[in-house]
């Protein structure tokens, strides 16, 4: 992981803007994310968290589910997930070499600084598709992972 400074730190935080206009449109009462995938200064992908196409929030099982249950907890796609199949759908020949830019919003639709990688189903998602470098937003400034390290990160993530 490395910080992003100077001339492509402010980059970054343009990108990390741009992912935050898309987690506006996320239909999430618990939380508002958004991604963009960028590459050559050019969105390629781009996504927010909400219910699979067919669904509504009123169908999320995630209450519901018992405390042993053994996959993902969420019921919505991943913002992360559907910038990937928008960028393989809209842009497929630019994906491999790419970066990933995810962004969460607070309650009052203001970015909102990341954990560390913890989600396995988009690291390796991302891993597939060929995207280079996932990026958040932490403490210590925006971090850019390369998405070998950042899946290594979600697998060692322990909930702490």
């Amino acid at each position: 992981m490395r910080i992003l400074k100077g001339k492509d730190g402010k980059e970054a935080i343009q990108w990390m803007k741009a992912a935050a206009k898309v987690a506006l449109q996320s239909p999430c009462f618990r939380s508002q994310c958004g991604s963009v995938i960028e590459k050559n200064g050019e969105v390629i992908g781009e996504g927010f968290n909400g219910p699979p196409a067919g669904q509504t929030l009123d169908q999320c099982l995630k209450d519901g589910l018992p405390s042993k249950f053994k996959s993902d907890k969420t019921c919505c796609m991943h913002a992360e997930q559907r910038a990937i199949m928008d960028a393989l759908v809209k842009n497929p020949d630019k994906v491999k070499g790419s970066r990933l830019y995810f962004i969460r919003l607070d309650s009052e639709g203001h970015m909102a600084k990341a954990g560390k990688p913890y989600c396995t189903i988009c690291s390796k998602m991302a891993l597939d598709a060929g995207v280079a470098e996932f990026t958040l937003w932490h403490e210590e400034g925006i971090c850019v992972y390369d998405t070998e390290e950042y899946n290594q990160k979600s697998f060692e993530y322990k909930g702490d």
